[in-house]
Parts: structure tokens; C-alpha cells; sequence
């Protein structure tokens, strides 16, 4: 087993950024979040630490992520998040550069992707490669790309919810939508505002959506005490809310992504939208982990879904076994700038 790292796997994510190195399988799993001191714009945090500064921070310290809804929004800011995350998995002495496959949405523009790939060469990449989020998914959730039947993979990330339809290795139908983790957690922030008066930060949110968050709501009802800000005086108040109440709050934007889910299923080719009604649907991405999200979709649909294993880690594992295998996921993949 050689000591260098000479190839990377990298899930670029809106939130999250999962690094996959082949024969060590997942090395990292950080924010995709970044602190810069707004003076001398120089970058202050990254990844986790960065992101416990969120909604804390003085006037000079700006905190944000620098990938919004799957592509890169700010081109300084990624390539120094790129460049750090490298600096934690490749080790000091290695004098060769490795090679990077990173994982982009599907509907990506041509100069969005060549913004990936400079991105990636200038923090330090030999050769880089992009590929397209949904495939990534499908082969890390251990779907059978290469056969001639369809398979569904939905991915619902951070920015983006990917819906897909894939037969012999390439994406046959799909659709993006920039409704996914993020805009559950600002339904669950409008609905306290509406609701109670009450205001709460980012983090609060996600909180709220992961520990009593529900697609369905079901008895008995989990519930949880939020602290916030009243609106009418200013001041902290606590309040209690349930998984009822959040399941409300999340009604919109689930029913958006049905809806995508839906509309994919109508582009599809009817012999391969029988193959997934017969497989199900896959479900991946952090989005996948909303207690009974695949019930939701399964009774809105009326194909069985399933959630894939380790759902977070499916693009990253996905990259990892294309890296072991280049040669024949070539064609898939392809676009390839040295």
C-alpha cells in the first residue's frame, strides 16, 4: 500500500464536503462553511469551526459558504476551502500531486464546471475530473448502472434536490431543484416567525428539523423546546414544538419535490418508468435521513422508495469507486481537464 495519496474523491456539497480516498474508503466529513475577517479579507476558520461561529460573530467576522445550491459562488473563498481540505488528507512530504474526481449537480452549466475543475488544479490537483452528482449516488448507494434496466436515485443535499433516471451509465432523464436541506430549515424559520413571533438562527433550525423534524407526522408526537428571539419585545423566549407542527412547516417544499420526482417520472421513457416502478426509488443525500421521507414519496407516487445505506456518504462513496475503476467509468463520466 503506497503512503501517498494519489487519488481523491471529493463531494463538493452546499453543507457538507466528504472526502473518499481509495484503499482508506471516507477520511473527512466537514462544513462546507468558511469565516473570513471582513477588513483584510483573509480567511479566518473553515469547515466545522467556521460554522459554530455562525449567527455569533462581530460586525468584522463574515461567515458564509462559498458553494450555494451545488455550484461555487465565490471562486477565492472555494479554492481556499479545496486547498485546506487537501492540506488535512494529503500528507506534508508527498511531492505528488493527486488526482481529483469532484462530484457536481447534474443541470451544472459548462463554465460552472470549469470553474470545478480550475478550482481543483489550482489547489493542487495533477488532473481533475467532475461528475455528475446523481451518478456518484447511484453507484455509492450500489445501484447497477450499467444494466440495461432503469433506476430512480433521488439526492437531496443541501442546495439541491437531484432526481434521475439511469440506464447503461448515463443519466437517461433528470431534473434539479434548488429546493432541498437548506430550504426545509428556512420553512421551519417562517413558520415560527408566523406562528409565534418568534425568531431563530440558522443552526436552531436544523436542529429543530433533525431532532423532531417529520415528512409524516405519526404518534406518539416528539417534541422539543427552541429558544429564540420574540419579535414583538426583543427578548430570548422559549417555546415547545412538535413533530406535527414541523411536518406542517415542511409540507411546502416536500410537496415541490414530489412534484419534481413526478415530472421526471412523466420524461421518462415508459420501459424504463416500468422498471422503476417495479425497483422503487432510491433515496440519498442528508435530505434522506427526514423520518419518513420515503413514506411521503411512496404514498404521493405510489412506487415503493427506499433510502439508500449511510446516505450521506453515498456521492463520496461513489467517487471512490469510480477513482478505482477510471477506465471503465470513463464514458460516464468523462470531462476531463489536465
Amino acid at each position: 500500500m503506497s503512503l501517498f495519496v494519489t487519488k481523491i474523491g471529493i463531494d463538493l456539497g452546499t453543507c457538507n464536503v466528504v472526502i473518499f480516498v481509495p484503499t482508506k474508503g471516507i477520511v473527512l466529513r466537514d462544513s462546507s462553511v468558511v469565516a473570513v475577517s471582513v477588513d483584510d479579507n483573509k480567511i479566518l476558520a473553515v469547515g466545522e469551526k467556521a460554522k459554530e461561529m455562525t449567527g455569533r460573530t462581530p460586525e468584522t467576522i463574515r461567515v458564509f459558504r462559498p458553494m450555494r445550491e451545488g455550484v461555487i459562488a465565490d471562486f477565492r473563498i472555494t479554492l481556499a476551502m479545496i486547498r485546506y481540505f487537501l492540506s488535512r488528507v494529503v500528507p506534508k512530504y508527498q511531492f505528488v500531486k493527486p488526482e481529483l474526481l469532484i462530484s457536481v449537480p447534474a443541470g451544472i452549466t459548462s463554465t460552472e464546471r470549469r470553474a470545478v475543475i480550475e478550482a481543483a488544479m489550482k489547489a493542487g490537483a495533477r488532473a481533475a475530473y467532475v461528475a455528475r452528482e446523481p451518478i456518484l449516488a447511484a453507484i455509492g448507494a450500489g445501484i447497477p448502472i450499467h444494466s440495461s434496466s432503469g433506476h430512480m436515485i433521488v439526492n437531496i443535499g443541501g442546495g439541491t434536490t437531484e432526481v434521475a433516471v439511469i440506464s447503461l451509465g448515463g443519466i437517461v432523464t433528470f431534473s434539479s431543484l434548488r429546493v432541498a436541506g437548506d430550504k426545509l430549515d428556512q420553512a421551519i424559520s417562517e413558520y415560527l416567525k408566523k406562528k409565534y413571533n418568534v425568531a431563530v438562527g440558522e443552526k436552531t433550525a436544523e436542529e429543530i428539523k433533525m431532532k423532531v423534524g417529520m415528512a409524516l407526522p405519526e404518534k406518539p408526537e416528539l417534541t422539543m423546546e427552541v429558544r429564540g428571539r420574540d419579535l414583538m419585545q426583543g427578548l430570548p423566549k422559549t417555546i415547545t414544538v412538535s413533530s406535527t407542527e414541523i411536518s406542517q412547516a415542511l409540507a411546502e417544499p416536500l410537496q415541490e419535490m414530489i412534484q419534481v420526482v413526478k415530472s421526471v417520472l412523466r420524461d421518462t421513457p415508459p420501459e424504463l418508468s416500468a422498471d422503476v416502478m417495479d425497483k422503487g426509488i432510491v433515496l440519498s443525500g442528508g435530505g434522506a435521513l427526514l423520518r419518513n421521507i420515503d413514506q411521503l414519496l411512496s404514498q404521493a407516487i405510489g412506487v415503493p422508495c427506499f433510502i439508500a445505506d449511510d446516505p450521506l456518504s453515498c456521492v463520496a462513496k461513489g467517487t471512490g469507486i469510480i477513482l478505482d475503476n477510471l477506465e471503465v467509468y470513463k464514458q460516464s463520466i468523462m470531462s476531463k481537464r489536465q
